[in-house]
C-alpha cells in the first residue's frame, strides 16, 4: 500500500476555508465534537426553488410515493493535501485513487466506533461521494463504488502506522474497512458552501437535506445518505454554481 492510513479517519475535522493553516484533526474514537463552520446563507429563492422543482420531477416519476428513509448511499471525507501524522502523510486525494491498479484502494484508518459502523453496513456496489475535506475548498469532487464489503483494517495492528491500536486483537479486530473504486468525476465540483445553502433552505421548507448528516454529525468522515438526498446532491451537478 503506498500511502500507509491516506485516509486517516480518527476524526474528521471542521471543514474550514482557510487557506494559511491546516487544522489537525480532532475527533474522538467514542464520541464526536461538532465543527464550527462559517454561516451560509441561501441564495435568494434559489435553493427552495431548486428543491420544489426537483421534488415535483422526482414526484411525477415516482407517482408522488414517498421513498422509505434508509441509507443506500455515502459520503467519504478524505484529504487532499498534505499532512504529516506520525511522521506519514495521510494525503489522499481524489486523483490519488484514479492512480492505483484498476482505480481501486481499501478506505483504512478509520478510527471512530460510528463511522466504523458505517463501514460495515456498506454492500457492494452501493455509491459513494468521494469529498474533499480539510482543504482550502471542501466540498464533493467525484463518485465511487463500494466493490469489496467490510473487513479488518490491517493498519491497526501496523506499529509503525499512525492509526496502529494496541488495544486491537486480530482474534477480535476492533476497526474495519471496505474497498471503494473510482467511478467518476462529478460534472463539476460541488462546494461544501453550495451544499450547506441547500441544507438551510430544506430545514425551513423540508427539503431532502433538512437533516444531511454532513451538517448534524459534521466531524464524521463516513457518512450515509438516503437515496433522496444523494440525489439531490447528484442533481446539482448540472446547475450551474452560485
Amino acid at each position: 500500500m503506498p500511502w500507509p492510513s491516506r485516509k486517516r479517519d480518527k476524526g474528521a475535522v471542521a471543514d474550514k476555508k482557510e487557506p494559511d493553516a491546516k487544522i489537525a484533526k480532532t475527533e474522538e474514537e467514542t464520541s464526536d465534537k461538532e465543527e464550527e463552520e462559517k454561516p451560509a446563507k441561501p441564495p435568494a429563492g434559489s435553493s427552495k426553488s431548486g428543491w420544489k422543482n426537483w421534488k415535483k420531477t422526482k414526484e411525477s416519476e415516482s407517482g408522488g410515493e414517498e421513498s422509505k428513509i434508509t441509507y443506500c448511499h455515502w459520503l467519504l471525507k478524505s484529504e487532499p493535501e498534505s499532512r504529516l501524522e506520525k511522521g506519514v502523510d495521510v494525503k489522499f486525494s481524489v486523483d490519488d485513487l484514479k492512480a492505483q491498479p484498476n482505480q481501486t484502494t481499501c478506505w483504512d484508518g478509520v478510527r471512530n466506533y460510528q463511522a466504523r459502523n458505517f463501514l460495515r453496513a456498506m454492500k457492494i456496489g452501493q455509491q459513494a461521494f468521494f469529498y474533499h475535506s480539510n482543504c482550502k475548498e471542501p466540498g464533493i469532487v467525484a463518485i465511487v463504488k463500494i466493490v469489496k464489503e467490510a473487513y479488518p483494517d490491517h493498519t491497526q495492528f501496523d506499529q509503525k502506522d499512525p492509526h496502529y491500536d494496541s488495544t486491537s486483537r486480530k482474534e477480535n479486530p476492533k476497526w474495519s474497512m471496505v474497498d471503494v473504486q473510482f467511478v467518476r468525476m462529478t460534472k463539476r465540483f460541488i462546494p461544501l458552501s453550495e451544499i450547506k445553502a441547500h441544507h438551510l433552505a430544506h430545514k425551513a421548507d423540508g427539503g431532502p437535506l433538512k437533516d444531511m448528516m454532513l451538517f448534524t454529525r459534521q466531524r464524521l468522515s463516513i457518512q450515509p445518505l438516503t437515496q433522496e438526498q444523494f440525489d439531490f446532491v447528484l442533481s446539482l451537478e448540472e446547475e450551474k454554481p452560485h
